[in-house]
């Protein structure tokens, strides 16, 4: 508009913006904004209501879950376990062991919990899954996945740990009775979680659980004694 106003020039806009690109010419008005776009990704994130709402106390399997990941430091490096836990039985039903923080890491806990052969064959409908308001439980793809299982999302208050006490619990224990600061390869460190979570479920016995372990539990909780 100012060539043809100002110098009677007329020259297609596209032409013009061939030539600002040929010589790296970039106009600081309506630069594209880095932290606009990250807003935006962040819109997409969604909270839930907090259902379990303390609700600790369950007697019935497979009916409230709760997840959560957390850090473990060996041998000068990092690692984030990923675990999903019954509240009834205590019982971890899923888990994942990661080098990085990617929306890989819960996403594929929740397939290690549909592979799990203790659990319902009726599948995961109804059962709530309760976690805090993290990055990789407000990603549309967490979402998305836990709403094709039909299971119901039930989220922390915000900054509200003890919303979460149970996953709380459950690290504080693994890190007590562990000593996985001393594996020195990722690989070491896979297989004492492995090791554990084969021990916490089948053969940790629990004051809270009637002198039982997780699975013993379940297992009295599913089938009563008449």
């Amino acid at each position: 508009m100012r060539l043809w106003k100002d110098k009677k020039i007329v020259m297609n806009h596209k032409k013009i913006i061939r030539i600002m690109k040929k010589y790296w010419l970039f106009t600081k008005i309506r630069r594209a904004n880095p932290y606009r776009a990250i807003m935006k990704k962040t819109a997409e994130h969604r909270t839930f209501e907090n259902i379990l709402d303390r609700k600790f106390n369950q007697i019935v399997p497979y009916k409230v879950f709760c997840t959560d990941i957390t850090y473990l430091f060996f041998n000068h490096r990092l690692a984030y376990l990923s675990v999903i836990k019954d509240i009834a039985t205590g019982e971890a039903v899923g888990w994942k062991l990661s080098r990085h923080l990617e929306m890989s890491i819960v996403l594929e806990t929740i397939e290690n919990m549909k592979n799990n052969s203790n659990l319902p064959l009726d599948g995961f409908s109804g059962i709530i899954i309760h976690s805090d308001q993290g990055f990789h439980y407000t990603n549309p793809q967490y979402i998305e996945r836990i709403k094709k299982m039909k299971m119901i999302q039930s989220m922390s208050r915000k900054g509200n740990c003890i919303d979460n006490s149970p996953m709380e619990s459950f690290f504080g224990h693994f890190k007590d009775d562990v000593e996985y600061k001393n594996c020195r390869t990722f690989e070491e460190l896979n297989l004492v979680v492995e090791e554990y979570m084969k021990y916490y479920n089948g053969e940790r016995y629990q004051w809270e659980l009637k002198k039982m372990t997780p699975i013993e539990y379940r297992n009295h909780l599913l089938n009563p004694p008449k």
